[in-house]
């Protein structure tokens, strides 16, 4: 079961962050942060995977060899691709690449490339239903060493303010599920010395209070 410690209502609906095993949260829309093989080798994005089942790897496997037939690679960086959940606890599923911070080229332009992956992230949600609500993890985290402060503040920028535009997204609660605890701490920081400039309404005192679930 995940923990909720952070929860902010936007104008089409709550952004919550959660501390707690991804697989175990249920949605509409799961995120996957993967690599640009589709492969699942590493990190988080092979816990997904193989939580999912010997399905998703074929058919992500069978993306890699179309695209492949024409030139590209399977998703690149700053790129996204949907396909079905299989054993995992939501209806589809969104592989994201985001930027690997261990790469010089990649970390040199970091920023620039998380916004881009966030952006397919949401082109690519909003041609699926149900999307409802959201589950992903926070991008470029994890095994890509993307620096957590600077990570945590652009997770909440970007989110917030897609659940707080004009266009109404059409997802009604964005769950951000983390288990590293360097990142948790970071975004806590975060909040605390920016809430009052972020998009939205803090509704984390009433949610512990008890006053909505």
């Amino acid at each position: 079961m995940a923990d909720v410690v952070i929860v902010r209502e936007c104008r089409h609906g709550q952004v919550r962050v959660l501390y707690g095993d991804i697989i175990r949260v249920e949605g509409d829309v799961m995120v996957i942060p993967a690599n640009s093989r589709l492969a699942g080798r590493e990190g988080l994005d092979e816990k997904m995977q193989q939580a999912a089942g010997t399905g998703l790897r074929e058919h992500c496997a069978g993306i890699a060899k179309e695209r492949r037939k024409l030139n590209l690679q399977p998703c690149g960086v700053g790129e996204a691709v949907s396909t079905p959940s299989f054993d995992l606890p939501a209806s589809n599923l969104v592989h994201v690449v985001g930027p690997d911070c261990r790469r010089p080229t990649q970390d040199n332009f970091r920023r620039e490339l998380l916004r881009n992956s966030y952006g397919a992230l949401f082109d690519e949600v909003t041609n699926l239903d149900p999307r409802s609500t959201l589950v992903l993890p926070p991008l470029g985290m994890d095994v890509f060493a993307y620096p957590h402060r600077e990570g945590a503040r652009m997770t909440m920028e970007i989110v917030l303010a897609w659940m707080d535009a004009e266009e109404d997204p059409g997802v009604d609660m964005v769950l951000i599920v983390t288990h590293e605890d360097n990142f948790l701490n970071n975004m806590k920081t975060v909040y605390r010395e920016s809430e009052d400039q972020f998009p939205g309404v803090d509704r984390t005192r009433d949610y512990r209070k008890g006053k909505f679930q």
